[in-house]
């Protein structure tokens, strides 16, 4: 039915209307001291992020190989930001989709500026850094308390730019660039939509090592079973450790983590007369959570595909399934965004995403754009998991409980 995985990612927001700002180091986090977030803010949210990515899957079509990748993580941020320049039934919907219903602005953007402050981070084997960025129409302006906001607890970069210069989509791209380590080069293409009046931009990038790397002399080639039984050769790695692992009449699982095991990634195998699509319906905050307190540490061996691959959807209609709908109406209700009184409507919501996993560890990203316009079973024996056909994964925070990345590999090769 779907793939996908996870290592870095970018969330963009094409809006039609803008402000001015300052420029930073997009290599840094600084959320200002202007504002009073708690360490533990971001639990407001962790359940929301989850959730937004377990509803996407079960919508968002898969791409020509059957696999999907996305990053719910990078998507609640960039809604996040929206959200703070939308009105009345328009942001209602927001929230609905985002599943923050009970969460009012100031706490979201709290929690959201906790979140970021936690998971920035950057050691010799694992990188997280995240960044945002606003480039806006010089025409237009933004609201003050939409910018201040943004700037605030986002920490997002606001930078004016001349939608006729053919050297502004450059400029953008060259951000998004170095923000993902090159892995997503292009958000937007020349020449710009003489509509846009702002694009926001949050880009994710992870690269973490493998706290117990695979063995390359083990790689070998071997054969992954698609859903439809056709048979593709690929490379797979092997690694016999003490992990922790479950197993039940549904599937097996195992966490993989990484570097000093702060973050990990969890790859859930469906026995073979489950399959994976109906593995996926089961997928839910409550049974994610509850499966994760019945893992248990044992040894055991564990074959991975070795791959890389590239996914992109538009997620207007997944979007729109989960209750946001006005957004994308010409009636939409922006009115806290910008200054000038023109109508304000979401046209498209993409993401682009990408992932590599190696035996030394996973690289991964993801671009979000938002065009905004005017007009178990017994442990004793050591188990054997060999993942040799469609599954799924996670890649986590394990600090945090964040799902960054989610997604469904029938395909890998």
């Amino acid at each position: 039915m779907k793939k996908l995985i996870i290592p870095l990612l970018i969330t963009s927001i094409l809006v039609v209307i803008g402000g001015c700002g300052t420029k930073k180091d997009s290599d840094s986090l600084d959320i200002s001291d202007k504002v009073a977030f708690g360490k533990d803010d971001y639990k407001e949210i962790i359940s929301s992020n989850n959730e937004l990515g377990f509803k996407l899957l079960e919508g968002v079509p898969a791409d020509e190989n059957n696999n999907i990748f996305i990053s719910p993580t990078s998507l609640l941020m960039a809604l996040s930001m929206i959200y703070n320049g939308a009105e009345g039934l328009t942001k209602e919907e927001i929230a609905e989709a985002m599943q923050t219903k009970d969460i009012n602005v100031n706490e979201l953007n709290k929690a959201n500026a906790s979140l970021m402050s936690r998971l920035h981070s950057d050691s010799d084997k694992i990188s997280l850094d995240i960044a945002n960025s606003i480039w806006l129409n010089k025409n237009y302006h933004f609201k003050d308390k939409f910018a201040q906001h943004t700037k605030d607890y986002f920490d997002a970069e606001i930078q004016e730019i001349d939608i006729t210069n053919s050297n502004s989509s450059k400029l953008i791209n060259d951000w998004v660039k170095k923000a993902t380590n090159e892995k997503i080069e292009e958000i937007v293409e020349a020449p710009l939509d003489p509509n846009l009046v702002a694009m926001l931009i949050n880009a994710i990038y992870f690269k973490g090592t493998w706290k117990y790397e695979f063995d390359r002399a083990k790689t070998e080639k071997g054969t992954f079973t698609l859903a439809d039984e056709t048979k593709k050769d690929v490379s797979f790695m092997t690694l016999s450790k003490k992990l922790s692992y479950l197993e039940n009449e549904k599937f097996q699982a195992v966490i993989l983590p990484y570097s000093d095991g702060e973050m990990s990634m969890s790859v859930f195998l469906p026995k073979e007369n489950v399959g994976l699509e109906a593995l996926e319906k089961t997928l839910s905050n409550k049974n994610w959570k509850d499966w994760h307190m019945e893992f248990q540490k044992k040894e055991g061996t564990v074959t991975l595909p070795k791959f890389q691959l590239e996914y992109e959807v538009l997620l207007n209609e997944s979007l729109k399934s989960l209750g946001m709908k006005k957004a994308f109406e010409k009636d939409a209700d922006f009115t806290k965004m910008i200054k000038e009184e023109d109508p304000l409507w979401i046209n498209d919501v993409k993401q682009k995403t990408f992932i590599e996993v190696n035996e030394a560890g996973t690289e991964a990203a993801a671009v979000t754009s938002i065009d905004v316009k005017t007009t178990s079973a017994s442990i004793d024996e050591p188990f054997f998991m060999e993942v040799n056909r469609p599954f799924f994964l996670a890649i986590t925070d394990d600090e945090t409980g964040a799902i960054l990345f989610m997604g469904s590999i029938s395909n890998p090769q």
